[in-house]
């Protein structure tokens, strides 16, 4: 190797070095776990057949769902009120059952 190409490839290692805790700390990389979405609470239920999956909130405050499917298939975060329901995709012929109920945060508009 040459002495100038060495000294490019040391000064890009550096540089490397010195961005990457930067990007950490700004939420990219290294991002770990908060991200994960947690369980809806136990006073939403769902119940999904072919064509629906029915999620019901039957907690005191609104709650922002999402289901999500045995192959990660997206599904939209909904804002379900007290009381209320909302409705995903069913598990349809493919058999994509959902596996669970969580929490997400609705997007703004």
């Amino acid at each position: 190797m040459t002495r100038p190409s060495l000294r490019a490839g040391v000064l890009a290692v550096a540089a490397l070095a010195w961005l990457l805790p930067a990007a950490a700390a700004a939420g990219g990389v290294g991002r770990a776990a908060d991200a994960a979405p947690e369980p809806a609470p136990d006073c939403v239920s769902y119940r999904s057949d072919w064509r629906y999956t029915i999620v019901v909130n039957d907690c005191a405050a609104s709650q922002d769902v999402t289901v999500e499917y045995l192959d990660g298939q997206p599904a939209p975060c909904r804002r379900v009120a007290p009381g209320g329901q909302a409705t995903f995709a069913g598990y349809g012929p493919q058999l994509n059952y959902v596996t669970a109920v969580r929490t997400c945060a609705v997007a703004a508009p």
